[in-house]
């Protein structure tokens, strides 16, 4: 029987030759991804009344959503999480600056084709840019793997989405994802495995590609692949960033998907998400000349060093606009020492913008930029809900990096062709 990448890559954690949309099967991760709820996931795992993690060379804990600690309370949650590492002899933790989690995981070969990856963090799809199964669970799902070394899954069922052509100049593969969560919606995915395939997507660089699964979460999914090809095996031959040997693996020919849709790729334009919902998505013609308070650019979608160097391609011998302020997170320590000696971090702070340590940063809202009341953001995140930067009566819209760098100098929302220099 033909079968899909989930079908495939489930079956064979499960040990079994073949499984259907809807069978709940047993497996073991690859890797076990947690960030600053480790601590609460701590509490859980004790609760269960085992005293070691079963299997702790699976277990991956990068520090991110909250770091530098803002607070007392949170350095108190980095404390319990950096004694949990020691007493459970986990080898993979990253500490504060090394970067998001996800970013994270690929630079250090954890990320791998033909794995499973489950984070307790909802963009954990993330994973699928280097041909793996990524998927978010719960802290108490998380728990259990490291009570036990393995989780219960319900097999999805697939979507196939197909992207010809090229994406015009200026066109980017946010612009791309957006356009398929307005015309999907927000439960467009629920549950499913969303594979990307055609020539549009194998152009891209893998900078690109990661920001297609990493937003397919804002549309349900529970897992989105991207079949790995040179690029990917190039990338982890380069240094031996893989820690394994792996095996990749592809959906075969015929095999059955629940949804097929087809985008041409030289149709697509540059998208905004409005607030305060992510499938809330316009052309940036309909939103042009609206005000920007705050631009943010960085984020696990959008502050790879492909992302900053277009970034800075905008905001090169350009300010930001009076009255608006720019901040830019690269999305790793690895990304921010590259931008460092490529020149675009002076850039950005030659520009009057703000370069902060890697990290979520006010993506989520915890710290290192939330709006004021009444005020509009314009970010390269992933999502815009009412308060996701920290403040509930601000209004967050989200755009690609060249879109985000624009409006910073203009001081309203507009994409780069537009920008006029005195």
């Amino acid at each position: 029987m033909s079968t899909t990448f989930a079908e495939k890559v489930l079956a064979s954690k499960a040990g079994l030759e073949q499984v259907v949309p809807g069978q709940i099967v047993e497996i073991s991760p690859d890797t076990a991804l947690s960030h600053d709820n480790a601590a609460p996931i701590y509490g859980i795992f004790r609760k269960i009344g085992v005293p070691r993690f079963a299997k702790p060379e699976i277990v991956a804990i990068v520090l991110d959503h909250a770091t530098p600690a803002p607070t007392t309370k949170h350095a108190e949650n980095h404390r319990i999480i950096r004694e949990m590492v020691k007493e459970q002899g986990i080898q993979h933790f990253y500490d504060a600056g090394e970067g998001i989690c996800h970013q994270v995981l690929v630079e250090k070969g954890l990320s791998l084709p033909g794995e499973v990856v489950l984070g307790s963090d909802s963009h954990s799809l993330h994973a699928g840019v280097m041909g793996a199964f990524g998927a978010g669970i719960g802290r108490s799902e998380m728990a259990t793997v490291w009570a036990t070394g393995a989780l219960w899954l319900r097999v999805p069922q697939s979507m196939r989405i197909t992207v010809s052509g090229r994406l015009p100049e200026g066109v980017t593969s946010k612009d791309l994802a957006l356009r398929v969560i307005g015309d999907m919606g927000a439960d467009g995915a629920l549950y499913m495995s969303v594979e990307w395939h055609g020539e549009a997507i194998e152009a891209l660089d893998l900078s690109s590609r990661a920001t297609l699964p990493n937003l397919m979460a804002e549309m349900g999914a529970k897992n989105s692949y991207l079949p790995p090809d040179d690029k990917v095996f190039d990338y982890l031959d380069t240094g031996g960033r893989a820690q394994r040997s792996y095996t990749p693996l592809y959906p075969d020919p015929g095999a059955h998907y629940a949804v097929e849709v087809t985008y041409d790729a030289s149709t697509i334009e540059p998208m905004v998400a409005r607030p305060h919902t992510v499938d809330n998505v316009a052309p940036l013609s309909e939103v042009a000349g609206t005000h920007v308070d705050q631009a943010f650019i960085g984020t696990c979608t959008n502050g790879r060093l492909e992302d900053l160097a277009a970034a800075a391609g905008v905001l090169r011998g350009r300010k930001v606009a009076m009255g608006t302020r720019l901040i830019v997170i690269p999305a790793s320590r690895e990304v921010y020492l590259q931008a460092m000696a490529a020149g675009y971090l002076q850039v950005f702070v030659e520009a009057g913008g703000m370069v902060l340590s890697p990290g979520c940063g006010p993506c989520m809202g915890n710290h290192m930029g939330a709006p004021a009341v009444g005020e509009v953001a314009i970010s390269t995140a992933n999502r815009n809900f009412r308060g996701r930067m920290g403040t509930k009566e601000s209004e967050v819209y989200l755009a690609s990096p060249l879109v985000v760098a624009a409006s910073a100098v203009a001081g309203e929302i507009v994409h780069p062709h537009e920008l006029v220099d005195s």
